[in-house]
This record gives structure tokens, C-alpha cells and sequence, in this order.
């Protein structure tokens, strides 16, 4: 029996080189298993920078649509309501107030007693200047007399003078004693005129103590009452404050200086009041003043309106809410105004374009500087396009021109994400 180093050797024999079968085997399933494990080390490193890639920016959109109806432009300011007339009744002398006749929303006539203050002051100053003015017509009349006595004298001594009868000294003494009368005479008269003043006056202070309604109208308010006493020696003191007519009033509305080249006289004006919010009054703007008013460097201007009060449902003060509206259209394109607001920067631009170059909105002119740039979803991406913009509501702009339609939707916000990879 033949060993297995004897046999005879085959030609495609393991045993031709000395090396038993099991051991090739073995090596060929440790190549395949190393070649395996080298591509899964491939797929798994690929997976991982995969994975460890940045992350491309997701970009959430807030929209608005586009549609179409009636836009009215306007103008709100706030002001406050008076009557048309208002007056203020003072007292022009001092005193202590004996009665008053007129309270608050009460109706008072022209010329009508309202308050009386306490006269007999002035009753003994009447008194006393008709006294002083009875001396001074009685100095005038002794005047008089003399002056009459000292002309007959002054007579006398000229014949005396002419006859060689006097000596020029007693003519020119009795010359000088006329002269001096007819000045008395002049005093005299002077002082008649200065005590009539007086008493004119005295009896005008007199008259001042009843105070009168200097119109028709309603009391407002009524600042004294019986006892008190008014210091009028440097400013007249305000007694009552009389409303001509509260079925024709008046709003003082403060427009801020930006708005009020939209104001114009004539124009409709609507405003509302605390007291009742539900109701709408109307009004007609009458004057568009010049005067400005500036408060913490905000310059106003006053626009007042005027309106029917039928009812007496407004009240003086009350405070007033305001709407100019300066134009009107009845069937326009309108785009919500967060849409105009809507400006992104060049990293939110990027992330929405996706890299893409969007075109460059074309620059306003000077004179059309109503020319907008809008975002517009156009196939699910966003796109530019440049409008031109007409009036305004607050809410809501007219688009005058541009590639905008009903229907539109466009970009009023856009905030920019990761896409949750990593």
C-alpha cells in the first residue's frame, strides 16, 4: 500500500505542492470575509459623512392672498368737542358774591341777571363822587363870580388910567386880577369834568356788581358761590362759562403734521366717542388752521370740524375719534400691507432662492417712489416682483401696477430652519 506521500501526483493537484486542501479553503474564506468587512467599512464611513454633512436650510413661509374690493384711504386723529360759541363771564370788580341766579345746564338769556356781588362799596362810592362833583360845580360857579368882579375892576382902573385919574400900577394889578379869574374859571370847569368821571365811573363799578348772560345760551359751569369772594385786580376772574348753542358744536382735532397736506376744507368726516362707541357722527371740516401746537417736539395741526347735535348726545370735552378719508377706490387689487413690510436679508434671500441669483427688483426713480418689491409664490417657490402702490387703509394697499392678480399668494414672513438631519 502506497502512502500519500508516494501517490502519483496529479496535475491540478493540492497535494502537487505540498499543501493540504483544507488550508486553501481556509485562506479563501479569510480573503472573502476581509473583503466584506472592507465594504461595509465603505458603506458605514459613506453613511457617516452622509450624515455629518450640513444641513440644508428649510424655510417656513407665513403668506397672505391677494384679492380684490373697495379701499378707503384715511386719515385718524384724535380731538376734543366745545359749542361754536363759548364764553367765559368774569367780574370786573372785586367783592363778595351776594347771590347767584343761574346753575349748571341751566338756559340763561341775553341780558340776563345771573349773579349779583355785594354793592354797597360801591353804592357809597357812587355817593361820594356825586358829592365831589356837586363841590366842583360849586367852585366853578364862585369862579365865575370872581372872575366877573375882577373884569368890572380891571374896567374901572382902565377909565381911572385914561383920565389921568390911577396910576398904571393899580391898572396892571387889577389887569393881573382878571387874568387870574378867568384861569380859576378854566380850573374850575377842569375840575367839574373830573368829578363827572369819577362819578361815571363810580356808577359804572356799581352796575359792574350785577353780573349779566352777555348771550343766549347754556350754563356750562359755575365757579362761585354766595359768600365767596372774586379778587379781579389782576386778571378777571372766570364767575360762569356759557355755551352759545350744544345743537351746533365743534371738534379741535390734532393732525400730525405728516397727514395734514391730506386735510382740505369741505371734507366729510366721521368720529366716534367713548360714550357711545356704537354710533357714528358725521361732520364737514370747516377750517384747517395755520397755527401749529407742539408737544415734545410733535408739531399738530388743528382741523375743526363741524356737526350737528340734534339730540344734546355730545357733550362739551368730550374726547373725539377721528377719520379723514382723502380717497376712495371701489374695486382695486388689494395686497395685505404685511406683504410690503416683508424685507429679507441676503442669508433669508439665499435660503429661499435656494442658490438660485433672483432677479434684482429694478431702482425706484425719484419720481416713483411708490415702487415696491413684493415676494410672490410662483410654482411653490418664491419670486420677486416689483409693483407700484396706491392708496392705503392701514390694512391694505392698492396695487396700482405690477404682476399681481386676485388670487396671488404673497410672502409675509419667512423663517429660515434646519431640515432635522442631525
Amino acid at each position: 500500500m502506497q502512502s500519500a506521500l508516494e501517490a502519483p501526483l496529479g496535475a491540478g493537484s493540492v497535494a502537487a505542492v505540498g499543501v493540504p486542501r483544507h488550508a486553501h479553503l481556509a485562506r479563501w474564506y479569510l480573503v472573502r470575509w476581509l473583503l466584506l468587512a472592507f465594504a461595509l467599512a465603505l458603506v458605514g464611513l459613506g453613511a457617516w459623512r452622509y450624515a455629518r454633512r450640513p444641513a440644508a436650510p428649510v424655510v417656513r413661509y407665513q403668506t397672505a392672498t391677494v384679492d380684490r374690493g373697495p379701499i378707503a384711504a384715511k386719515v385718524t386723529a384724535s380731538g376734543a368737542l366745545s359749542a361754536i360759541v363759548t364764553v367765559q363771564v368774569g367780574s370786573q370788580v372785586s367783592g363778595r358774591i351776594q347771590a347767584w341766579f343761574a346753575d349748571f345746564d341751566a338756559p340763561v338769556k341775553k341780558g340776563q341777571l345771573i349773579a349779583v356781588i355785594e354793592p354797597s362799596l360801591f353804592r357809597a362810592a357812587v355817593e361820594q363822587s356825586r358829592a365831589n362833583y356837586a363841590a366842583a360845580k360849586a367852585a366853578y360857579d364862585k369862579a365865575i363870580a370872581n372872575r366877573l368882579v375882577a373884569e368890572r375892576n380891571y374896567a374901572r382902573e382902565l377909565a381911572l388910567f385914561e383920565q389921568a385919574l390911577a396910576a398904571r400900577a393899580d391898572l396892571d394889578a387889577a389887569e393881573a386880577q382878571a387874568s387870574s379869574t378867568r384861569a380859576d374859571v378854566a380850573a374850575a370847569d377842569a375840575g367839574i369834568q373830573q368829578a363827572r368821571a369819577a362819578l361815571d365811573q363810580a356808577i359804572l363799578n356799581l352796575s359792574y356788581t350785577r353780573i349779566v348772560s352777555p348771550i343766549d345760551g347754556t350754563v356750562i359751569s359755575r365757579n362761585i358761590d354766595v359768600g365767596q369772594t372774586v379778587a379781579a385786580s389782576f386778571q378777571a376772574p372766570t364767575l360762569f362759562t356759557i355755551a352759545q348753542d350744544l345743537t351746533k358744536m365743534q371738534v379741535d382735532t390734532s393732525v400730525a403734521e405728516g397727514d395734514i397736506g391730506k386735510i382740505r376744507q369741505g371734507m366729510d368726516a366721521t368720529f366716534t366717542v367713548d360714550a357711545f362707541p356704537a354710533r357714528t357722527y358725521r361732520g364737514r371740516v370747516r377750517q384747517v388752521r395755520n397755527n401749529a401746537q407742539t408737544l415734545q417736539n410733535v408739531v399738530t395741526y388743528d382741523a375743526v370740524i363741524d356737526v350737528d347735535n340734534p339730540d344734546l348726545s355730545l357733550r362739551p370735552t368730550m374726547t373725539a375719534n377721528c377719520t379723514f378719508v382723502y380717497a376712495t377706490r371701489g374695486d382695486a387689487v388689494r395686497l395685505p400691507n404685511a406683504a410690503l413690510r416683508f424685507r429679507p436679508d441676503a442669508a433669508t434671500v439665499a435660503a429661499m432662492t435656494r442658490g438660485s441669483v433672483a432677479p434684482a427688483p429694478a431702482a425706484a426713480e425719484p419720481s416713483a417712489l411708490e415702487r415696491r418689491v413684493v415676494w410672490v409664490m410662483r410654482n411653490g417657490r418664491p419670486s420677486p416682483a416689483t409693483v407700484r402702490v396706491g392708496i392705503s387703509d392701514g390694512m391694505v394697499t392698492e396695487i396700482a401696477e405690477g404682476d399681481l392678480r386676485p388670487g396671488d399668494v404673497a410672502v409675509t414672513e419667512a423663517v429660515v430652519q434646519a431640515d432635522g438631519r442631525r
